[in-house]
């Protein structure tokens, strides 16, 4: 058995703001951690955490086609090539819906990305 206790982030990216999750091997499960603007900041709590694994949620249209979206594709080589981290992509179609309906409605916007981030991190955790 391994004594390695590998720690992940989720993310939900955003133009104007990106939510955040982490969770670890031991307990797997998700749970939000705060809601961010920028690469840097991202990259900060990878080291501040000492995070292993990074998924990103992935835009998709509802026809499962990859949105073509090139900020998010920058913001995920960016992200590999800054972080030196293991990232892995999960479809996040229905992940701001979800957040919505387990928030009770849309409240702050804050909290609905760290909520998608939330439930990305997880439904990733769940599969694997």
């Amino acid at each position: 058995m391994s004594m390695e206790n590998k720690k992940y982030l989720g993310i939900d990216w955003g133009e104007k703001r990106i939510g955040l999750a982490t969770a670890d091997e031991e307990t797997s499960l998700a749970l939000p951690l705060k809601t961010v603007a920028t690469l840097a900041e991202v990259l900060t709590v990878v080291r501040q955490d000492q995070i292993d694994v990074i998924v990103v949620g992935s835009p998709k249209k509802m026809s499962g086609e990859a949105a073509n979206n090139q900020a998010w594709l920058k913001f995920v080589a960016d992200l590999k090539e800054q972080s030196g981290q293991a990232v892995e992509l999960l479809d996040e179609r229905l992940s701001s819906l979800a957040a919505d309906a387990l928030d009770g409605g849309a409240k702050e916007k804050a909290e609905r990305d760290e909520i998608a981030a939330t439930i990305i991190l997880q439904d990733y955790l769940d599969r694997n």
